[in-house]
């Protein structure tokens, strides 16, 4: 007589079944846990909407063009949604650190951390603009000036590089060389605000790669600042020959 050991068959059948549907379930409670601290978020223009669908569609989105047009906030909230329903890990945020006029970092007080914060600030104000209850993430974003990181690999996370218009072509290959798999990369910049001599590396990229599957160059235009209309009328002025 054939002899079937059911309770040893199912016992080992559904061990993988189980561990499974305890990692669905911790991931769906982390997601009802964090998404209530996401404020409402709608684009306040069409361009900004295109970016945020491109950065959820792409593995590599650049948004090029004058401040206040809203690039830095929609890359941070489409990271932190995408960090917020665990489809990635962590959020890099980075960026070159160029004074902007004739301060140098050298002549700021403190330590190398309390020199580099103030150049994340408009990445802190975001956060805090989004997010009701920052400190639920702040161990899953690490952010840190662009030399740091030379030697690193980015894996199921998004990075994002602000203010790129101050990489030099070296720096941005350098970026983009660390992008490793299930890596969201978004780069943003005013060519219009360089304060580096020479081409931008971010000329250079939204050129040369805009062509390549999973890129997408996103132009924003003066038409599109949303800062405030004081801004929009102050760019449309200045000199497009200054620097």
């Amino acid at each position: 007589m054939l002899v079937r050991k059911v309770k040893n068959f199912n016992t080992t059948m559904h061990k993988p079944f189980k561990r499974k549907l305890k990692v669905e379930k911790n991931k769906f409670e982390y997601m009802e846990q964090n998404k209530s601290i996401l404020r409402k978020f709608e684009p306040k223009t069409e361009i900004q909407a295109v970016y945020y669908e491109a950065i959820k569609t792409n593995k590599l989105t650049f948004g090029v063009g004058p401040a206040g047009t809203g690039k830095t906030y929609v890359a941070v909230r489409a990271a932190v949604e995408l960090l917020v329903n665990r489809e990635i890990d962590k959020i890099f945020i980075t960026r070159p650190i160029i004074e902007a006029g004739d301060e140098e970092i050298g002549i700021l007080p403190g330590g190398i951390e309390e020199k580099l914060h103030p150049y994340f600030y408009p990445i802190e104000d975001s956060l805090n603009r989004m997010v009701t209850k920052v400190s639920r993430i702040k161990e899953k974003i690490e952010i840190s000036p662009l030399a740091f990181m030379r030697g690193r690999t980015f894996w199921n996370c998004v990075v994002i590089l602000d203010e790129a218009q101050n990489t030099t072509p070296n720096q941005m290959k350098m970026f983009l060389s660390r992008l490793g798999e299930k890596c969201i990369a978004i780069v943003n910049g005013d060519p219009s605000q360089k304060d580096i001599s020479g081409i931008s590396g971010l000329e250079v990229a939204a050129e040369y790669l805009q062509d390549l599957p999973k890129v997408f160059v996103c132009d924003f235009y003066e038409e599109d600042i949303v800062r405030s209309k004081l801004v929009k009328m102050i760019l449309s002025r200045w000199p497009k020959n200054l620097r």
